[in-house]
């Protein structure tokens, strides 16, 4: 059964959209990720503009990231005072990312930027992310324990101005690196669809030293706040949200996320964190072959946009 998207001017499958979003739902349930760094790509995949695909993933996001900080609070595992640190942090970059966005679709190169993007941050974190997964599993086989940090010892850009205590994270901290993260993901976040959980979940855990026990929650609610935010200015600035797509991917994401989540309480850490890198390398080298091989049509017509 086709539809029509009004926004991205194309017929699409209705069950082949609904699917996507199960498949992406199930995994997202299973790492406890957006899914965002998948569902973008897959429309690109599948003929959808690159900016229609990035500004309307945005609503799936803050759908499922409804879903999770609510839980979160639920269960008393967000820290509201970090979270909204990360949420001013994630405002600001947002409106760059949007900005940025519509400075390089007027430009012509968007789809560019966006592939280029992919590449780069994809490749980088899911090798980096491998490579700590192997040293880990051969650490375990030898059994070898890494050594506990001694009281006292913490970073040097922790000591920076501004410093904050978060009580709920055990954290005495300066709100500069914090908000520079998040300004990174709220950035990266709006210019490629991502929800940016699987950059900001390791920074708190291994910049930080969050408890893991509130991460995955206060992530939520800064990814919550920055989806909203990214998704409202996407719709009002580049007209790029198709809504129609949009409740297609949150129906299928909130279906297939419950088999995820039931699937992830039996899979083990060592295993969770080697699948969750190759799928975010995969992702990273699946744009670079895009790069390299021949396009099907090597011109293309357009109407170019009037200079603003």
């Amino acid at each position: 059964m086709q539809i029509y998207l009004p926004i991205a001017e194309m017929p699409v499958s209705v069950f082949l959209i609904l699917g996507m979003g199960a498949a992406v739902g199930f995994i997202s349930g299973l790492f406890g990720i957006g899914g965002g760094f998948l569902m973008t790509p897959l429309l690109i995949f599948i003929g959808i503009p690159p900016a229609v695909a990035v500004a309307t993933q945005t609503a799936q996001i803050a759908a499922s990231s409804t879903t999770s900080a609510l839980a979160a609070v639920r269960r008393n595992a967000l820290d509201a005072k970090l979270g909204t640190i990360l949420t001013c942090g994630g405002f600001v970059g947002t409106a760059l990312g949007v900005w940025f966005f519509a400075a390089m679709r007027r430009a012509g190169q968007l789809e560019f930027v966006i592939v280029v993007s992919y590449v780069t941050l994809f490749t980088v974190i899911g090798g980096v992310m491998l490579a700590e997964s192997f040293r880990a599993f051969w650490s375990a086989r030898r059994g070898r324990v890494k050594p506990a940090r001694r009281g006292g010892e913490h970073a040097a850009y922790l000591g920076w101005p501004l410093r904050m205590r978060f009580p709920r994270s055990k954290l005495y901290a300066s709100a500069i690196p914090i908000m520079a993260v998040a300004l990174f993901v709220g950035f990266v976040g709006s210019l490629l669809g991502i929800g940016g959980g699987f950059i900001i979940v390791p920074a708190l855990l291994y910049l930080f030293r969050v408890p893991t026990a509130v991460v995955i929650g206060t992530s939520q609610f800064q990814i919550l706040w920055t989806a909203i935010a990214a998704l409202i200015l996407h719709a009002v600035a580049n007209q790029a949200v198709d809504f129609v797509l949009a409740i297609l991917l949150v129906l299928g994401g909130v279906f297939g996320s419950q088999f995820g989540a039931r699937a992830g309480r039996n899979l083990r850490a060592d295993v969770f964190r080697l699948l969750l890198a190759l799928l975010v390398l995969g992702v990273g080298l699946r744009f670079a072959i895009e790069l390299v091989l021949e396009p099907a049509e090597p011109f293309s017509i357009a109407v170019a946009e009037p200079p603003a």
